[in-house]
């Protein structure tokens, strides 16, 4: 099965028109040669699965009429919020936006924090990263990809969620290893450093807001490795 992407779906009905983004048509009637009355499978991001028809094969804007449709395709039973300070390197924070939405991921905060070194970070290119792989992963959820926020105004965000689960990743003697604390069906947001951590005084900044902290095993693991690894752990277990 091969899937498209449309937001914007409407709801099953032959009066309603759908079409393809102009990426999308061009793939499937350039690319895969697919013409009227073909089936193709569309998602909205939501959990929305569609059986669909093509009616009008334009490889700039492809209609298509939904034969069926199955909503909360695949929906997990936890919720799972990385908040992960931007890599000096794009190209890593990309990979792990790439490989966390493969793995199964629901909302992605980046943070700024005292040892970052990148200060900016375009969402709209990790959007379409996060939108290639939710279609290459044969997912239905796309997840939510916030801004660039600074350390301190995150927590105070996070003071007022209900998010069950509250960790940091910090590599300390005293620190729990997640793999002994997770739960399954609940909520979760763990806080991932920079390339140089997360200072003292942030770490003792989470902990009063309501963080646990906790290690990814005994190495030392680069920010988009630790991202990727926590995100297994918690989807596993």
């Amino acid at each position: 099965m091969l899937l498209f992407y449309q937001p914007n779906i409407r709801s099953i009905s032959r009066e309603n028109t759908n079409f393809l983004n102009e990426e999308d048509s061009r793939h499937c009637i350039k690319v895969l040669r697919k013409n009227s009355k073909d089936i193709i499978h569309v998602v909205d991001g939501k959990g929305g699965l569609y059986e669909c028809e093509i009616s009008k094969p334009n490889d700039k804007k492809c209609e298509f009429t939904i034969l069926s449709e199955q909503h909360d395709f695949q929906k997990s039973d936890i919720y799972l919020h990385i908040a992960i300070a931007p890599t000096k390197n794009a190209d890593r924070i990309e990979w792990f936006i790439e490989k966390c939405v493969e793995i199964g991921i629901d909302e992605i905060s980046l943070i700024q924090t005292i040892h970052s070194e990148r200060k900016n970070q375009k969402v709209e290119r990790l959007e379409k990263i996060a939108i290639s792989a939710m279609k290459q992963s044969l997912k239905a959820y796309l997840p939510k990809i916030n801004e660039l926020i600074d350390f301190d105004s995150f927590l105070k965000i996070m003071e007022q969620s209900k998010v069950k689960q509250k960790l940091i990743a910090h590599l300390t003697d005293d620190a729990q290893p997640l793999v002994k604390i997770i739960e399954p069906n609940t909520s979760y947001c763990l806080l991932i450093g920079p390339e140089g951590d997360f200072s003292e005084n942030e770490v003792i900044k989470a902990q009063k807001s309501g963080f646990q902290v906790v290690m990814l095993g005994k190495s030392r693991l680069r920010t988009e490795t630790a991202g990727v690894v926590a995100c297994t752990i918690i989807n596993l277990i």
